[in-house]
């Protein structure tokens, strides 16, 4: 990758891949007695967080989440993994893939996947004004289609939101007061 003058030097892809586990526990639980999925989307929150400020060298804020899925449920006694890496990188924002495996504690049997989630986030300075990233350096095949899967999101995101914003302004002109 060429470099451009002014612009950031890239990042690879394992800069900033992380891993966070945790233990479930009693207090983690909901009322039909599996971890409530608030617990396992701030774990996912904190692994893109970490993986957000390693990659772009500073504060990074949670702009949006994509696509949390919970694929199976999570129990009291899990040991949770949370992998989380950056996906694509734009000027300030950055798309956080992650991944959440769970195994019991006591057993030598193989994480399975959980969960799954893209979020985005937003690289902020000490004023809280978005501050340009590193592109991120794609490494492997696998990291190739994941750059690739989340500018797709990405342009699905945009769309999404000015179809909202148009049909608002349609609305707004036929003096729909919503």
């Amino acid at each position: 990758m060429t470099q451009i003058p002014g612009e950031l030097p890239g990042k690879p892809t394992a800069a900033s891949r992380t891993t966070l586990s945790h233990i479930m526990t009693a207090n983690d639980t909901n009322l039909l007695g599996t971890v409530h999925g608030g617990v396992i989307m701030k774990l996912v929150d904190d692994a893109a967080g970490a993986v957000a400020g390693r990659h772009s060298g500073g504060p990074a804020v949670t702009a949006s989440m994509d696509e949390m899925v919970f694929l199976a449920p999570v129990r009291v006694g899990d040991l949770v993994h949370v992998k989380a890496q950056c996906n694509w990188t734009g000027r300030s924002s950055m798309e956080i893939g992650v991944r959440v495996l769970a195994e019991r504690w006591n057993e030598s049997t193989p994480a399975a996947q959980v969960g799954t989630a893209y979020l985005v986030f937003a690289a902020v300075d000490a004023e809280g004004k978005p501050r340009t990233v590193p592109p991120v350096l794609p490494e492997t095949e696998q990291d190739e289609r994941r750059y690739q899967e989340a500018q797709i999101r990405r342009t699905h995101r945009l769309a999404r939101r000015q179809a909202i914003k148009a049909l608002r302004e349609e609305r707004a002109a036929q003096g729909f007061d919503d």
